[in-house]
């Protein structure tokens, strides 16, 4: 009998070792670290990007223990087109390295974190990004997988998650990620497709320049469904009035708004007046829905309306 039992057991043993090496074998990405995972899977802008921003050798460190959304290349040459260059690699040939390094670390989470770790953390996660000197948060939300909520209140989605390297964590995306502070007001309206409307007034009346100024300035920035509402045919010099009506010198937090009742003057010359809500009533006399607030730019901040402001032409 144990002649037996022992002639069983040296049978089925290297078969349990080699049923628990299928199951256990590392995956490849193990060998690699976060730098190197990125460049394997052919994130050429990401690599480009973290290369020129001096962030390589932050990421390639062993004990580095981050997770890092990586934006996939079209992700980047979106991003491109929206701010006028012809490619991803062309914005990062021309972005300065300050601004690509602060852009890539709100992509950057501490801990290494797979795709059940981040639902675990909550609605609201930390980055390596500061804003005055506190980290940069993003919004993340699980309904369908996990998508993630910019500065500029556009949506990423994770599009493959879970690629654990020997030093970290890498969540694929399919949007670059836009941090607060670091792009001025007229970026960060290119990059948040529902004020093209605005974009183009803005272009169209000249003050693309005015508004990417050191300022700072305070924009209400009407949505696109506002726009479609607003009156049409304006002459350029009526359109430049109409919008500068929504300007304000100052960075003008929500928490700073006046009171109710008060009078907001803008760089137009005419005021607007704080409603309940608030709301800003401007010469017809409709109050317009302050939607969201506190989009920081680095030369001021915007606030989301409902509808556009009509000074007295």
């Amino acid at each position: 009998m144990l002649a037996w039992l022992t002639r069983v057991l040296m049978i089925s043993t290297p078969l349990f070792l080699v049923a628990c090496g299928d199951n256990d074998d590392p995956p490849a990405s193990l060998a690699n670290s976060i730098t190197q995972q990125a460049t394997a899977a052919n994130y050429t802008a990401f690599g480009a990007a973290a290369a020129k921003a001096d962030l390589t050798t932050t990421l390639n460190d062993p004990g580095a223990n981050v997770t890092v959304f990586i934006p996939t290349n079209a992700a980047f040459d979106t991003f491109a087109s929206r701010l006028g260059f012809a490619s991803g690699s062309a914005l990062v040939e021309a972005l300065p390295a300050a601004t690509l390094r602060s852009v890539l670390l709100y992509h950057v989470v501490p801990g290494t974190l797979r795709a059940a770790d981040l639902q675990a953390g909550g609605a609201s996660q930390p980055t390596q990004h500061t804003l005055n000197g506190q980290p940069a948060r993003l919004a993340l939300s699980f309904g369908n997988g996990v998508s993630i909520t910019d500065a500029v209140l556009t949506q990423a989605r994770v599009t493959a998650a879970d690629t654990v390297t020997r030093n970290g964590v890498i969540h694929e995306i399919d949007k670059v990620l836009v941090p607060p502070g670091v792009l001025n007001i007229v970026q960060m309206a290119q990059l948040n497709p529902d004020f093209s409307s605005l974009v183009g007034a803005v272009t169209q009346a000249d003050l693309a320049g005015t508004l990417s100024g050191a300022g700072p300035l305070t924009v209400f920035a009407p949505t696109n469904a506002a726009f479609a509402a607003a009156p049409a045919g304006l002459s350029v010099p009526q359109l430049q009035q109409v919008l500068l009506h929504h300007v304000v010198t100052g960075r003008v937090l929500a928490a700073d708004l006046p009171a109710v009742g008060s009078a907001v003057a803008t760089v137009q010359g005419q005021s607007l007046t704080v409603g309940a809500g608030p709301t800003l009533i401007d010469s017809t006399g409709t109050p317009a829905t302050i939607a969201a607030t506190d989009i920081i730019a680095s030369n001021g901040v915007i606030h989301v309306i409902g509808k556009v402001l009509v000074p007295t032409l």
